[in-house]
């Protein structure tokens, strides 16, 4: 199997929402929690970005099949996320083939949709997988083939890894996940996701 570690970004203010995205409730779990349990199922590593809120955050942590690290410069932007995880990964896992890069605010990623995406990449051919919503929208979660990692290290500010994949479209790969990508930044987005799961 691939290695292919996981950099779960949860790092951001959760301005909109109104209270840290990663401690709210879902199923009968916190967020943070179901979502490291989706990604660990997959068999790969697992890292945690944090920043705001990482003392509360990172407890709950501490109890599962998770590394964590903290994002200082946090509040510049999901960029500087990115990048602290990446250079994690590069730093841990020297053998990796790429970097699957998921989103806290994404409840309804599945195990299986994750599992596509790691059986579709193909490790030394610089390939980009990216997820595709039904409305064609794409984005991650989403694999970078190590050849990238330069280019994910180099982000900052609010810039996230749609830029690179755009830079280098001839290189990627979508696979459809149908309705799954909704995120939610609002407490009314939040609780449409939460009825719905």
């Amino acid at each position: 199997m691939n290695n292919i570690p996981i950099v779960l970004l949860a790092a951001g203010a959760s301005s909109r929402m109104g209270q840290p995205k990663p401690l709210l409730p879902w199923a009968e779990q916190t967020l943070i929690e179901h979502q490291v349990n989706t990604l660990s199922a997959t068999g790969q590593s697992v890292v945690v970005v944090l920043g705001n809120q990482a003392e509360n955050i990172s407890p709950i942590l501490n109890g599962l099949p998770v590394k964590f690290i903290i994002n200082k410069n946090w509040e510049q932007g999901m960029g500087t996320s990115i990048a602290t995880g990446v250079r994690f990964v590069e730093q841990h896992f020297p053998d990796c083939n790429g970097v699957l890069i998921s989103l806290i605010d994404q409840p309804l990623i599945t195990t299986d949709h994750l599992n596509k995406l790691l059986t579709n990449f193909e490790p030394g051919k610089q390939q980009i997988i990216v997820s595709q919503a039904n409305s064609g929208w794409q984005g991650v979660p989403g694999i970078f083939d190590r050849f990238y990692f330069k280019n994910l290290l180099n982000l900052s500010g609010k810039q996230g890894a749609k830029s690179i994949f755009r830079k280098y479209i001839h290189q990627v790969k979508a696979i459809p996940c149908g309705e799954i990508l909704a995120d939610m930044d609002t407490p009314e987005q939040y609780i449409k996701l939460r009825n719905n799961q």
